[in-house]
């Protein structure tokens, strides 16, 4: 029986390269080995844990599971489909809720940064985490990729399926993270200390997905670089240049040592002009695919509601077996 992969993306900001390069990149290699079943989802449910307009969030949810189908997530191999389709994941969440120690939940670091960007703090944002859980639980999972910023979710995760399975009853797999060493953690364009994100404030932090040929060549060209010339990979001492180094790296699929010998000798003007041009190249095919998704929508909803028909068969097993050691009736 094949191990289960199941992973999502929240249908909030901006999709950027640090999402393709550092998990649907992965993901893709991981559907094609044909090793894994592999279930991807749209975590809309996720994206209002913060307030979002309903009409922007229904066009984003639509963007992301396009997104997906254009980067190559196949309906054919993989499980694709829209969390909200699947009532079991809200309903596993509040039972896991009922055995969450709200101690576990206030030290989550991803909480403690958004919870300081938001003027009031609701519950939705605090309780995320067993969401997040849930949704892995849910599919019997029993690998995750993910960033090493999520490591203390996946943590969660274990934690409360142990102690759920202590209580009440070998139920759950226990899942174990699988961390992608390369590209798992691009860097931001305008601070390389901090990750690239899809919710930046400034969009010269990111490359989208869906950006522009002469949008992504500005944004390489005002890209920060460090003081000496030399395009050499040093995280400690050039991280600006190392992560450029990086992502021109995992677009042309060369090594960062045959990279650093193409520009030995050359300054920072022509590297990133060539450096814009291999990305530009990169997401060609994946914006021309997706152009030609976007003109039908009813298509990329049959597929979602398809997946969404197919999750529930292992969905309502789960839950019809959480149901009955909890001691519903």
């Amino acid at each position: 029986m094949k191990k289960v992969i199941f992973s999502g993306i929240a249908p909030s900001g901006t999709i950027q390269i640090g999402n393709y390069l550092g998990a649907i990149k992965q993901w893709i290699k991981i559907q094609e080995s044909g090793e894994f079943r592999t279930i991807f989802c749209v975590v809309d449910e996720h994206a209002i844990t913060i307030p979002q307009d309903p009409e922007k969030l229904r066009a984003k949810i639509m963007e992301v599971a396009t997104l997906y189908l254009a980067t190559g997530i196949n309906p054919e191999k993989s499980l694709i489909f829209i969390q909200s389709h699947v009532s079991d994941h809200a309903e596993l969440n509040w039972i896991l809720n009922t055995i969450t120690p709200l101690g576990e939940l206030q030290r989550m670091t991803q909480f403690k940064d958004k919870s300081q960007k938001q003027k009031s703090i609701l519950a939705g944002l605090l309780n995320y985490p067993t969401l997040m859980a849930a949704d892995i639980l849910l599919y019997q999972t029993d690998l995750v990729p993910v960033g090493e910023d999520q490591l203390q979710h996946i943590e969660l995760t274990r934690m409360l399926a142990k102690k759920f399975n202590a209580q009440f009853g070998e139920t759950f797999t226990v899942p174990e993270p699988m961390i992608n060493k390369t590209g798992a953690r691009i860097m931001g364009l305008d601070n390389p200390e901090h990750k690239m994100s899809k919710s930046a404030e400034n969009p010269n932090n990111y490359i989208a997905l869906l950006d522009p040929p002469e949008i992504i060549r500005k944004k390489i060209k005002v890209a920060v670089t460090d003081s000496s010339s030399e395009i050499k990979y040093d995280k400690e001492k050039k991280p600006a240049v190392s992560n450029l180094l990086a992502i021109y790296g995992l677009f042309a699929e060369k090594t960062i040592e045959e990279i650093e010998k193409k520009y030995q000798g050359k300054g920072y003007s022509e590297f990133k002009k060539d450096l814009a041009e291999v990305i530009v190249e990169g997401l060609a095919p994946l914006q021309a695919r997706y152009k030609e998704l976007e003109k039908n929508p009813d298509a990329v909803m049959a597929i979602l509601k398809k997946g969404a028909e197919k999750a529930k068969e292992t969905a309502s097993q789960t839950m019809s077996e959480v149901r009955q050691k909890i001691g519903f009736i």
